[in-house]
């Protein structure tokens, strides 16, 4: 998992954005998402700009894409969002059971004087 490559692809409104759609309606098409953002968030972005954004995010394995008939259709892949969640942002959202029973120590033995 390339952390810098996935925080780069999440840095951007506009692909949080689509990430947002495709989570609410997942398997869309460019044009379906160029609609649902245009319409929907009042994005001001070309078709080949939106390509660039969804070509970013499958880089940075958030997307997959499936080609069906003519289309291509793009999914969400929630694999590495978990990844990330728990290789680097539950440490730093959640101290470890050890250091809140330290921390709680701490609190007690301040207030009783020690």
């Amino acid at each position: 998992m390339d952390l810098d490559r996935l925080f780069r692809a999440l840095a951007d409104p506009t692909r949080r954005r689509m990430l947002a759609e495709l989570t609410e309606r997942d398997g869309q098409t460019l044009f379906e998402l160029h609609v649902r953002l245009i319409s929907w968030h009042g994005a001001s972005l070309s078709r080949q700009a939106l390509s660039k954004h969804l070509q970013l995010l499958e880089e940075a394995s958030l997307i997959r894409t499936e080609w069906r008939w003519r289309s291509k259709h793009h999914f969400l892949e929630r694999v590495p969002l978990r990844q990330m969640w728990d290789v680097w942002m539950r440490p730093l959202a959640e101290p470890p059971e050890k250091e809140k029973t330290d921390a709680d120590q701490d609190r007690r033995d301040e207030r009783a004087g020690r």
